[in-house]
């Protein structure tokens, strides 16, 4: 079982989930200068993580059913953050504190190993994201997307995989045709 499935796992069979929320299609969880210290699991739905500079909007990251999300930042830091968490369809999540999370992270070995091995995972995926970005062209982007997140593709429109893959909707729609 992958770390985040364990660790999902046993925050629900401990019941350490603090409230479950509802978002309506393109309602926001987060928005820019705001602090959330919160962990989110997604139990329907689908969200996006992006920052908006004076031109457009990017996006870093997404989550849908059985992923967990937060603004990592703020989580971390309990600053504001400049990310914004929308909902790209109706979308359920369950939340738990930051204070529930550590306490629950603290209580075992076998937890902290767990919060470290997806911590580590995550790292690895930013890496691996910057590095295509900065070296791949769109279809190389593409194809690896394709390959490491298929799901993605039946859960996000292509407008939203697109400024995930930093290019235009036309490049990626015809990158898809081909």
């Amino acid at each position: 079982m992958n770390p985040i499935s364990t660790l999902i796992n046993r925050i629900t069979t401990e019941d350490l989930w603090d409230k479950e929320i509802t978002l309506e299609r393109n309602e926001y969880l987060k928005v820019k200068g705001t602090i959330d210290t919160n962990i989110y699991l997604v139990k329907s739905g689908s969200l996006r993580i992006f920052v908006i500079d004076e031109f457009e909007e990017h996006t870093i990251r997404f989550g849908y059913q059985n992923n967990l999300i937060a603004a990592l930042d703020s989580f971390l830091n309990g600053k504001p953050s400049e990310f914004y968490i929308q909902a790209l369809k109706k979308t359920t999540l369950k939340a738990i504190s930051k204070e529930n999370y550590t306490n629950f992270i603290n209580s075992s070995p076998e937890n902290k190993k767990l919060w470290l091995a997806i911590l580590e995972n995550f790292v690895l995926q930013q890496m691996e994201r910057e590095r295509d970005i900065l070296t791949s062209s769109p279809l190389e982007r593409y194809q690896r997307v394709l390959q490491r997140s298929p799901q993605l593709f039946q859960e996000i429109p292509n407008k939203y995989i697109a400024s995930y893959l930093r290019m235009t909707p036309e490049t990626l729609s015809r990158i898809k045709k081909s």
